[in-house]
């Protein structure tokens, strides 16, 4: 069976989450935060060796303190974010400690997942080395420059991308090496698209939404509904986030 190492990025500053006292990977989704609700999908999984969330060193002290109950009974690496979001990812790459065949990056404000899309993925990657989720573009889409239509721009072949993005372990390291600037990437992908190795497109899910605005929190409560309950982390952890409110 392969093995597969899970890196949750949770280190950016929430710029757009406005209307909130705590980031949006800190806020409490239906009673429990949303770093719990996507770390969950991943923690209790037999072809998991390690989960490691990023956080910004501005974040770790209060993080441990408020939830020191919950990482007391689960399995989890914190280590410190960069100054983007492929420095961070970095970090948490060079803070693997188990011997993994893939690395799986995945939003930790993307909590809306399944059993079934994960075991999805991560067979994709079995097969292809390198993975992403991707949702057509089902809307027209314009091309705008100062509040003016430019042109229309064809739809398609265009996917939004998701994650979890999964890649051999081997190749996102060196793909890693190769980088010039860490900075203008965008997503783990485009790091190995910049390395010349294809990556190949797996059908995403539309209610795997990230939650970046305080439109896409209320959203997201109200597509939990309509998800399987996930039994998995509950047992890990004996209090309710409600404790911390």
């Amino acid at each position: 069976m392969s093995r597969f190492a899970v890196i949750l990025p949770a280190a950016g500053e929430s710029r757009r989450f406005t209307g909130f006292a705590r980031k949006k990977p800190f806020v409490e989704l239906k009673g429990r935060a949303v770093w719990l609700r996507t770390a969950e999908h991943f923690l209790n999984r037999d072809d998991v060796s390690e989960v490691v969330l990023v956080l910004s060193p501005d974040d770790i002290d209060e993080f441990r303190e408020r939830f020191r109950p919950n990482l007391a009974f689960m399995d989890i690496t914190i280590t410190v974010g960069g100054a983007c979001r492929a420095e961070s990812v970095l970090n948490g790459i060079n803070s693997l400690s188990q011997e993994a065949d893939f690395i799986a990056i995945h939003d930790a404000a993307r909590p809306l997942l399944t059993e079934k899309w994960v075991t999805e993925i991560f067979a994709a990657a079995v097969v292809h080395d390198a993975v992403i989720p991707g949702v057509p573009v089902s809307s027209t889409v314009k091309a705008v420059a100062e509040d003016t239509i430019q042109r229309t721009v064809d739809r398609s072949g265009l996917v939004l991308a998701q994650t979890p993005q999964v890649f051999r372990r081997t190749l996102l390291r060196q793909a890693f090496d190769a980088a010039d600037d860490l900075t203008a990437c965008t997503d783990d992908a485009s790091i190995v698209e910049a390395y010349g190795h294809a990556v190949h497109v797996h059908g995403g899910w539309p209610m795997n939404i990230k939650i970046t605005t305080k439109e896409d929190f209320k959203l997201a409560e109200a597509l939990l509904e309509t998800l399987p309950a996930p039994g998995a982390v509950k047992d890990l952890h004996p209090f309710s986030d409600d404790r911390f409110r």
